[in-house]
């Protein structure tokens, strides 16, 4: 049984003597500031126009320049931006791009146009082609984390993805997709999915996912996995655990006859028995010279997924999964970075995939660990 340190009111003039308190200032949770407790109502509202001015104080830029740029944003839980992000990287004109990073809006028109069609099944050559991108992406992913540590800011770790990407003569795929700034994503403790690097300095306990995609001789690799920064707590430990897991049960489920709604049920009956939730909102996908194509693959279960599993498709299987029952989102003002909505945390791991005659070929399989 833990115990718990007593907190008194923290009212100037409380009228009990500040006794020990319960009643937590919301917007001081939400801006990450501790140990603003009160006795009731009366002290806290007596207290108000005194006690205000720490959240203004928490809003101000730092003295370093970085500033978080969502004020008034009402996060789910203690992670905040850090900015200003760093400029966009470049990328060597030699590097062949995809459709997307040519234009101004990034929107991607050649997945647009294949909306609604079946999945593609790759031809011996384009197959190859694919081995090699998951190969280089692993190389990348493998090389990104092993500089995940405390002290470490997520931009500095997006420069290492792009300049470790760019020598290998591949596109960083995130760069530009949908105006995405940056060529990776680094999803922190709560944040689900497309975490936007920043000056954030990673520190010991958090969890950070890192999601590497590249496109190399017209063939794009996906693949992403969760880190633990240093030492992290037996529920962080567990989580990253019990998604590997469901991803790896996914992969057992994948054979030529096999349907593609079998894999949320998988994954979901793991999930649920670790006391996590399957995230319904984002789903794994279809991946060959497109980013994003057919299949579309929902992690969890009794989902509608049509079609079944045929030799030379290739696609991604990606579970994200809470803590917790909750398995919604919501977005910060940056239009990407998707969040738990209670702030626990959240872990993701993926892997591109080749179904064969026989079964399924991991194409970004790597070494493992455990944590």
């Amino acid at each position: 049984m833990s115990s718990q340190s007593v907190l008194l009111c923290q009212s100037t003039n409380c009228p009990q003597g500040n006794p020990p308190s319960r009643l937590e200032c919301p917007t001081c949770n939400k801006l990450g500031i501790h140990g603003s407790f009160f006795c009731g109502q009366e002290c806290f509202k007596s207290n108000w126009k005194i006690h205000k001015i720490i959240h203004d104080l928490a809003r101000v830029p730092a003295q370093d320049g970085t500033f978080n740029p969502f004020p008034n944003y009402n996060f789910s839980g203690t992670l905040r931006p850090v900015y200003p992000l760093s400029p966009k990287r470049e990328v060597p004109a030699h590097i062949p791009r995809p459709d997307y990073a040519l234009r101004d809006d990034g929107v991607p028109v050649s997945e647009m146009r294949t909306l609604g069609h079946a999945p593609r099944i790759l031809s011996p050559d384009e197959i190859e082609k694919m081995r090699i991108a998951c190969r280089l992406g692993r190389e990348v992913l493998d090389l990104a984390a092993s500089h995940v540590r405390p002290g470490i800011t997520t931009d500095e770790i997006d420069a290492i993805v792009h300049q470790a990407t760019i020598d290998r003569n591949a596109y960083p795929s995130p760069l530009g997709y949908r105006n995405f700034p940056k060529s990776v994503c680094t999803s922190i403790n709560e944040v689900i999915c497309h975490g936007i690097p920043d000056q954030r300095k990673l520190r010991e306990g958090d969890i950070v996912n890192l999601d590497i995609s590249l496109y190399y001789q017209g063939f794009h690799s996906d693949l992403n996995a969760t880190y633990p920064v240093g030492k992290v707590d037996e529920d962080s430990a567990k989580l990253i655990r019990t998604t590997r897991e469901c991803l790896d049960a996914a992969i057992k489920v994948c054979k030529p006859g096999a349907l593609f709604r079998d894999i949320g049920k998988a994954i979901e009956s793991i999930a649920r028995a670790d006391n996590c939730a399957v995230v319904r909102t984002y789903t794994g996908h279809g991946i060959n010279d497109l980013f994003h194509t057919a299949p579309n693959i929902p992690h969890y279960a009794k989902n509608k997924a049509v079609g079944t599993m045929k030799p030379g498709m290739c696609f991604t299987i990606e579970p994200m999964i809470n803590l917790g029952t909750n398995w919604d989102t919501q977005h910060w003002d940056d239009s990407w970075t998707a969040t738990t909505i209670d702030g626990k945390r959240s872990a993701q791991f993926e892997e591109t995939l080749l179904i064969t005659d026989t079964g399924v070929e991991v194409l970004t399989a790597g070494n493992r660990s455990g944590v």
